[in-house]
């Protein structure tokens, strides 16, 4: 399963990781986070010890989501060194996700 990350733990997971880091934004009552939530708990397992897979409740965890734009759901966005180097709008197939965790490791 992907990491639960909120706003208490999100810089400390996020941002100050060494590892390249996938964080879904969510919601329960969202439909397309309902199909892309199994591909992010996939990536968390095959990518275990190489990068960090999260889930930011975005009715929960307003502030990153704030902070990053985050404006329609999912977007799931990869960050390097606390930077944004990846972002994808909407539902996308696994090797979206993977292809971008890919070239940072």
């Amino acid at each position: 399963m992907a990491l639960e990350i909120t706003d208490e733990t999100f810089e400390e997971t996020v941002l100050k990781n060494d590892k390249p880091v996938l964080v879904d934004f969510w919601a329960a009552w969202c439909g397309p986070c309902r199909m892309v939530g199994p591909i992010i708990d996939q990536i968390s397992q095959e990518y275990e010890g190489k990068a960090i897979v999260g889930k930011v409740d975005v009715d929960a965890n307003q502030e990153f989501a704030a902070k990053y734009g985050v404006r329609n759901i999912p977007t799931v966005l990869v960050f390097q060194n606390g930077e944004v180097v990846g972002r994808q709008v909407g539902v996308a197939p696994k090797n979206a996700y993977t292809d971008a965790l890919d070239s940072l490791l």
